[in-house]
């Protein structure tokens, strides 16, 4: 990414874009005045910026024909086009301290920033997203130079940036939420996300699954969360790792060939793998196809496309776009649901890929109306007419594309999906006589106009459809359709055919393809220029631009072609036995090369250091660890970490192995336990901590190493790290804090009301793991953690303190009322005693 020669520029036009209200994205006039040779590029040149332009006659013309705005509400529409994106963000309903966060917003920060105002003179400060359940998502209209510009905003920048790295909130574009609420996502459906990287609609779906989930239990269900790009692996793994789960998989496999994992019925047996058989193919509730695109949805955080935008950039991906679709419905069960969605406003990416999976399914899928859900949700219904551009020719129908221009403009491009194939005299005609064909393979008697043009109008209910426009609630564009299978799908004849590769021969192909922006980060994100050429990088790789080579099934090995000391081999990778030294066969080195440079996952057996971990931490026998374990380590002796995963992943992950692993993994499970040594070089009982990420999870089941301290001796811990036993202000916990066995150990801070020691967990328990050495306590938690402790403490504490008030200010007046009921009572009494 650093090697990208404008990645620098690029940083800087960031920062204007978002230090203002107004189009601030600027160009160094050194830029313009380098193509004039006599101009001087003096250093004062460099230093001094202009406005970036966001005009584009080509957009103007392309939109205004299509239809999706009227032309009353046109300069509305371009209006909002050229502004900044306001910021918004998340709350994770799946946090401990959610409700606290939710209470800091709209208790605190929402009055305390009322009296500020934008530069732009708009009063409006923060508020929640109406069309979102339960207040979790937020609006904010400031920008990052607002927010630092003062004590108050700055605060609130702070609480943002320190909640967002922790987990507790995800800055994301507002429209960018919308998909993932109409999967009708529950927390036992099997997910797929099929583009999924950043990973902000992930981080989003494992919330979904998380919701109702018990303190310490898991969810039923899991997210597949997939990107053929490394580099946007390596983003999406950052992004779900706040979220601290073991219902999750991260792959890295192409989203059109993506692995069915079907396990044959003559292929290795489950009793040889040690594995149960509990699902021999992969199929998925809910599938998120969120498909590369254009991105014009995202022109108000990435003002820069204006000066690239083309029309030719959406037909380019309109075939990869089909293909991942058809393959999602393909991995979707029977009943299940699967929400198409791009950030482009193009209805060649949108309304036309639609149309093209109804026609290719049948009536096996539906395309479902959801007019009724999300009623605040400003939407607006699918388009069933539109026209190709191509070039400067505007194209009504196949009837009206040259021969020369089909292996580009395909008939799924338009409304009806019907080819045109020319009588072959009319193309000798065109050859041979008058109206011979130009260059550039249009017939001179075609006229570009569009009033000439038949339009076509689709016959499905594509209005079903539902775009977001940005004039309408202050956002970016977006397009979604959600779509139901009701039946298997038909089997397919045609094969998606391998086209050349376009970059050696045009380079302004792949120049147009970086071009686009496709994700969902709002202004507070990274730079969504390094997203989109990462984005980009994928599109441009996968099916229609890339030179021939064998599919990804044909590389698969056949499961029932494995022979028996292939089954032992396999079985040895599960059992993560590959260091044993024997000689290993053919097809166990292809199954090992088929995924270079990626680490292995076996399951972890390794019975020693299991049993030294229940004993030593008391952990019960409720708590699942067979088949639950993962190492990411071919060398059983050299184990670092041990992952944890639930109990559907365990099965993916089983029938992965089954299959010959044609899943290339490149993230799974949970940090569970991690090998530490003591600094003080003295030998423990056990060699591995509880990491701080699956602490919550295996908490309820700890009987040993555990204790309770009192908030202000907890509270000590955060902010020194480290307190001598003699130092507790509660010395009784101090001398019980010294009788603890050398090693990780886990205090939990002592509720107020709840003094007794039979240690109870539940949502609000909040625990650290701790070093017990000798003579002293130290925390294992990281500095930003302890941090987000601390305000978490103080803000509880001051709750505490302001209900421990209102209770003692109802007390006084009650004993004041009563106080001076007595008092008149016996004035009274004295009244009447005198004469």
């Amino acid at each position: 990414m650093g090697g990208r020669g404008r990645g620098s520029r690029s940083r800087t036009q960031r920062k204007h874009f978002r230090d203002g209200r107004e189009n601030v994205w600027k160009r160094p006039k050194s830029d313009s005045a380098s193509s004039d040779p006599n101009s001087n590029n003096n250093s004062e040149n460099k230093t001094h910026w202009q406005p970036f332009s966001t005009q584009n006659p080509a957009f103007d013309e392309y939109y205004k024909e299509q239809g999706i705005v009227t032309a009353e509400e046109w300069d509305t529409f371009v209006e909002v086009l050229r502004t900044p994106l306001p910021a918004a963000f998340r709350i994770n309903s799946s946090s401990q301290f959610c409700e606290d966060i939710k209470s800091q917003l709209e208790n605190d920060f929402m009055n305390s920033l009322k009296a500020e105002t934008t530069d732009g003179g708009e009063v409006e400060a923060i508020r929640p997203l109406p069309w979102y359940p339960d207040n979790l998502a937020w609006h904010s209209n400031f920008s990052r130079m607002q927010l630092r510009k003062n004590q108050t905003l700055e605060r609130f920048h702070e609480f943002l940036k320190l909640e967002n790295e922790i987990g507790n909130i995800t800055r994301q574009e507002a429209v960018s939420m919308v998909p993932p609420l109409f999967l009708d996502v529950r927390p036992d459906h099997f997910v797929f996300d099929m583009c999924a990287a950043p990973g902000s609609k992930t981080f989003q779906l494992l919330e979904i699954i998380y919701q109702s989930t018990k303190s310490g239990s898991l969810p039923d269900g899991m997210v597949m969360a997939n990107d053929l790009d490394v580099q946007r692996c390596n983003l999406l793994i950052h992004q779900t790792k706040r979220m601290c789960t073991a219902n999750l998989i991260v792959t890295n496999n192409e989203a059109q060939h993506f692995p069915g994992c079907r396990a044959d019925k003559n292929g290795s047996k489950a009793s040889e793998m040690e594995i149960e058989p509990q699902i021999s193919q992969l199929l998925f509730d809910r599938v998120l196809c969120d498909v590369p695109c254009s991105g014009d949805g995202t022109l108000r955080k990435a003002p820069d496309m204006w000066r690239k935008w083309n029309p030719g950039m959406g037909n380019g991906l309109h075939s990869l776009q089909i293909q991942i679709a058809m393959r999602g419905l393909s991995l979707l069960k029977v009943g299940g649901r699967m929400v198409y969605s791009t950030c482009s406003m193009n209805p060649v990416e949108d309304e036309a890929v639609v149309a093209e999976i109804l026609r290719k399914c049948g009536g096996s899928v539906e395309l479902v109306d959801v007019s009724s859900e999300l009623p605040q949700l400003v939407r607006r219904p699918g388009v069933r007419k539109w026209k190709v551009r191509d070039k400067d020719l505007w194209l009504a129908s196949h009837k009206d594309v040259s021969k020369f221009q089909r292996y580009h403009i395909l008939p799924s491009m338009f409304p009806s999906g019907k080819s045109y194939v020319a009588p072959a005299n009319k193309d000798l005609e065109h050859e041979n006589g008058e109206n011979a064909i130009s260059e550039d393979g249009i017939l001179p008697t075609e006229d570009a106009s569009t009033e000439d043009l038949i339009e076509e109008v689709s016959d499905l209910p594509l209005e079903r459809c539902m775009r977001i426009v940005p004039h309408d609630q202050n956002s970016g564009a977006f397009f979604i359709a959600v779509l139901q299978k009701l039946s298997p799908l038909p089997a397919i004849q045609e094969k998606p055919s391998k086209k050349r590769n376009l970059f050696k021969k045009n380079p302004e192909v792949q120049g147009k393809l970086l071009d686009q922006v496709t994700e969902d980060n709002s202004g507070l994100e990274p730079d969504s220029r390094d997203v989109a050429v990462e984005k980009i990088s994928e599109a441009a790789t996968e099916a229609d631009l890339i030179v021939d080579e064998p599919d990804e099934a044909d590389m698969e090995p056949d499961p029932s072609n494995i022979s028996n000391q292939d089954s032992e081999e396999t079985k040895a990778l599960v059992n993560g036995e590959t260091d044993s030294g024997k000689a290993v066969g053919k097809r166990k080195l292809q199954l090992q090369g088929k995924w270079k440079g990626v680490d292995p996952v076996l399951f972890f057996k390794d019975e020693s250091i299991i049993n030294s971990i229940k004993m030593f931490y008391g952990i019960d026998e409720s708590f699942p660890f067979d088949g639950h374990l993962i190492s990411r380590n071919s060398d059983k002796n050299h184990v670092k970490r041990i992952y944890y995963v639930s109990k559907s992943v365990k099965d993916v992950l089983g029938l992965n192995f089954r299959v010959g692993q044609q899943l290339k993994i490149a993230s799974i499970g949970l940090k569970m336990f991690e090998r530490q040594t003591s600094r003080e070089g003295t030998a423990t009982p056990c060699s591995f901590r509880i990491s701080s990420e699956g602490l919550p999870v295996i908490l309820p089941h700890i009987t040993n190493q555990i204790l309770h301290a009192s908030s202000v001796d907890f509270k000590h811990l955060l902010q020194y790290k480290a307190i001598k036993f003699a130092d507790f202000v509660d010395a009784e916990f101090g001398e019980k804090a010294s009788k603890l066995m050398m090693g990780c150990c886990v205090i939990v801070m002592r509720d107020s009301k709840t003094m007794s020691d039979p240690i109870k967990v539940d949502a609000s328990t909040i625990a650290i793991g701790c070093w017990k050495g000798r003579s002293n306590l130290s925390v294992m938690v990281t500095a930003i953690d302890c941090q987000e402790l601390l305000e978490r403490l103080s803000v509880r504490m001051e709750a505490e303190k302001g209900s421990s008030v209102q209770e003692n200010k109802f007390n006084v007046d009650e004993l004041q009322l009563n106080g001076a009921s007595k008092v008149e009572e016996s004035e009274t009494t004295q009244l009447a005693a005198d004469p």
